[in-house]
């Protein structure tokens, strides 16, 4: 399980099954002080570094050098003051550095990480049933 508690303000600390935490804020523009990234640039983040860790591993395993890496994501919104603005569409760039890499080994890398291994972009492909519940907590 994951806890989300409130620190003040519009800041949030995540304490994932991991025990790793993490903060997330809104910027100084929505209210917050800019402390960590925003909810939803944590999940483009997510589906980002999930893709890089599959593809650094499978690269790996078929024994390139990798001396660089980084992606890029480029997304689209819905307009603005319309809510709740999820993105409609994600692009994501692989950008891969390295000692004599094979294409066809850094091109079957990036495709087994979308087709087959990132669970943050299996999960946003499949659009989760979410549902939501409350409680008041007496001190």
């Amino acid at each position: 399980m994951t806890t989300v508690t409130w620190k003040g303000g519009m800041a949030f600390e995540s304490m994932p099954e991991s025990g790793k935490s993490f903060i997330m804020d809104a910027s100084p523009d929505a209210g917050g002080q800019g402390l960590g990234p925003s909810p939803l640039e944590a999940l483009v983040s997510s589906v980002a570094a999930c893709a890089a860790m599959d593809v650094i591993s499978i690269l790996r395993k078929k024994k390139q050098e990798v001396t660089a890496y980084r992606i890029e994501i480029d997304g689209v919104r819905g307009p603005e003051g319309v809510y709740p603005r999820p993105y409609t569409s994600l692009h994501v760039r692989h950008f891969v550095s390295g000692t004599n890499l094979d294409p066809v080994a850094v091109a079957r890398s990036v495709q087994l990480s979308d087709t087959k291994y990132c669970s943050v972009v299996s999960t946003l492909r499949l659009g989760p049933e979410i549902t939501m519940d409350w409680a008041i907590d007496t001190v």
